[in-house]
């Protein structure tokens, strides 16, 4: 019985690898379909956001059921409520890509990101992607030292998060309010996606060690 125990445990674990990886690549084909207004792209990533809420709900269920079940202590407890929040963290990830993919297809058959502030965009998705990579590899080596590295990345996406919001504060401000209001919110999406990329890691630290470390 505490092989099968140990088993299902893991299983929590590989769950949570897979929404890592699942929300990486949802980030990054959002952002495809953002800057190259793809409309099958941002219809395909709406729509694989339900397999992420699933699994989100799985291991909800499956972690209360151990919880009720075997009434862990320690580390396997641990494990288990911060699992549930790695969890929450991950699957708003996967909305927020959601929300991307849903602004290129409101503003389809144009593009929400204008030409000059594209590269801006397009590096905001390929950090938030590799996060999402680098968070799945956490978890599944239980790397502290890997997970307290990625404070710099987050760093860099909040510089261009600024960069954006100078952009449309300068007096040459040459956006209508309509297209403002969507690189504000687009913007938000991928500082966002960043932090809770952040936040799993340094919840990982507290899983291995059970030391709480601020983001």
């Amino acid at each position: 019985m505490r092989d099968v125990y140990h088993e299902q445990l893991d299983s929590v674990g590989h769950t949570l690898v897979e929404m890592a990886g699942l929300v990486g690549q949802a980030l990054s084909r959002a952002t495809r379909a953002l800057l190259e207004s793809d409309l099958s792209t941002a219809e395909a990533v709406i729509s694989a956001d339900d397999e992420v809420d699933a699994l989100n709900r799985e291991l909800d269920v499956r972690t209360l059921d151990l919880m009720a079940r075997q009434q862990p202590v320690a580390g396997d407890l641990r494990t288990l409520v911060t699992s549930l929040r790695m969890s929450a963290d991950l699957e708003r990830m996967g909305d927020l890509a959601r929300h991307i993919a849903k602004v290129a297809r409101m503003r389809y058959p144009e593009c929400a990101v204008p030409e000059e502030l594209r590269a801006t965009f397009e590096q905001m998705g390929e950090i938030g992607a590799e996060l999402a990579g680098r968070v799945a590899r956490i978890i599944e080596d239980r790397d502290v030292e890997a997970a307290r590295t990625l404070d710099e990345q987050d760093d860099t996406v909040d510089q261009l998060h600024r960069a954006v919001f100078s952009a449309l504060l300068s007096k040459d401000n040459p956006y209508p309010v309509e297209a403002a209001i969507d690189l504000t919110l687009l913007s938000r999406y991928y500082e966002r996606f960043a932090d809770h990329a952040v936040s799993v890691a340094h919840r990982l630290v507290f899983l291995v060690t059970g030391e709480y470390e601020r983001p």
